[in-house]
């Protein structure tokens, strides 16, 4: 003989699963609405781009229903369908900018990992002592670099290229945007490295290696995460960086940031032009960001595991 046995929700369930049910929905509206909060200046720059002189000054938004679209934008710059086939000084003269900023960012974003990453891997390993200074101090003079405002530095840089011949060249914005990002990157590599336990350097030379093979083949893997979650932030810094790069270089190195901002003339400023400039230049950023995604996630994540 079996004997069946029928359960129903209580009140207390049926509460609990209406409380669930509201929290969940009440979470997703929150994210879709910061969502859209952050995404909606891209948005503007998309649609910007597309608008003609009177629908960038009424404000209008939605293509379609408030506007026409148009190719104003992207035909300024020779990259619209009519005009992409064809030569285009303004669309050379983007691409050599594009370059730049490619050269530079990517340059210096790959130096700062680098020699951050040796830095903080010995504060975090070995024990230093400078005058009254240890290894806190050390750290802490490394972030203090960044309390000082770039326009104190214009100056003394300005007199010391001239002098070494570095005014206007690739070569000079590498070095001065490396020790830009660099305490960025120390920071982020002294928690990564400070989160991977000892232990396994001690194993791995008490196996015979050395402490260079210990770091290569042992703690370097494990940190990979976090060296590209540091190197796409200072690709980002150096990327929009404006103020060195408009200081430092007039003709032969300037980056895309000084292009956007000189979209200006004596009729006013360009939206149009400026917002398909704009686009074209965080389009690789976006790219990367996407492409490169979990890397980030897990960069961000593994320091703040101990």
């Amino acid at each position: 003989m079996t004997t069946t046995q029928i359960f129903h929700d209580t009140p207390a369930d049926k509460g609990f699963r209406a409380r669930w049910w509201t929290g969940r929905v009440a979470i997703y509206a929150v994210l879709i609405l910061w969502a859209a909060i952050c995404l909606f200046p891209i948005y503007w720059t998309i649609s910007t781009s597309f608008k003609a002189a009177p629908d960038v000054m009424k404000g209008h938004i939605v293509p379609w229903v408030d506007f026409a679209p148009k190719w104003l934008g992207w035909r300024s710059l020779g990259m619209s369908p009519d005009t992409i086939g064809q030569e285009s000084t303004v669309r050379a003269e983007f691409l050599k900018r594009f370059w730049n900023s490619a050269v530079v960012s990517l340059s210096a974003s790959a130096l700062a990992v680098l020699m951050g990453s040796l830095a903080a891997y010995g504060l975090s390993r070995f024990s230093y002592k400078f005058g009254f200074m240890k290894n806190a101090d050390i750290s802490f003079f490394f972030l203090s670099q960044l309390i000082l405002p770039p326009v104190v530095l214009a100056l003394p840089f300005l007199v010391l290229y001239k002098e070494v011949g570095l005014l206007d060249t690739r070569i000079g914005l590498i070095l001065i945007y490396t020790l830009s990002v660099m305490p960025i990157v120390i920071w982020i590599m002294r928690d990564q490295f400070a989160s991977i336990p000892t232990e396994l350097e001690e194993a791995a030379l008490v196996d015979g290696l050395s402490i260079w093979g210990a770091f290569l083949t042992i703690i370097l893997p494990i940190a990979l995460p976090g060296m590209v979650a540091a190197f796409i932030l200072s690709l980002v810094l150096t990327w929009n960086e404006y103020f060195f790069a408009a200081l430092l270089t007039s003709t032969n190195a300037v980056t895309l940031p000084v292009m956007v901002a000189s979209q200006t003339g004596s009729q006013g400023i360009s939206w149009w032009s400026m917002a398909a400039l704009s686009f074209a230049a965080i389009l690789p950023l976006i790219v990367i960001g996407v492409v490169l995604e979990r890397y980030i996630i897990k960069g961000m994540a593994a320091g703040a595991v101990k």
